[in-house]
């Protein structure tokens, strides 16, 4: 591993950063906007696949795989609810 970052890495470091903190806030709050978590995370799951794809390491790329899946499906089911208390 080089000393030195590249784009690709600090765009990793900003995902790993957004995972992080979707984490955190669901941890801090009691009831957590779907929207917020769900959408943080698939941030957090794309740009570390940007930088998956740059500095491949296959494990790591197929868990964002599934993350950003999660991340989908929970923002999904947040649409269906929110459709479903609007009628």
């Amino acid at each position: 591993m080089s000393g030195q970052l590249d784009i690709y890495t600090l765009v990793g470091f900003v995902g790993m950063a957004c995972i992080i903190a979707a984490y955190a806030y669901l941890t801090y709050k009691d009831e957590p906007n779907p929207f917020v978590l769900h959408g943080t995370n698939l941030t957090g799951a794309a740009l570390l696949t940007v930088s998956l794809l740059v500095h491949t390491n296959w494990p790591s790329l197929v868990l964002e795989g599934f993350w950003a899946a999660i991340a989908i499906w929970g923002l999904a089911k947040a649409m269906k609810e929110r459709r479903k208390a609007g009628n």
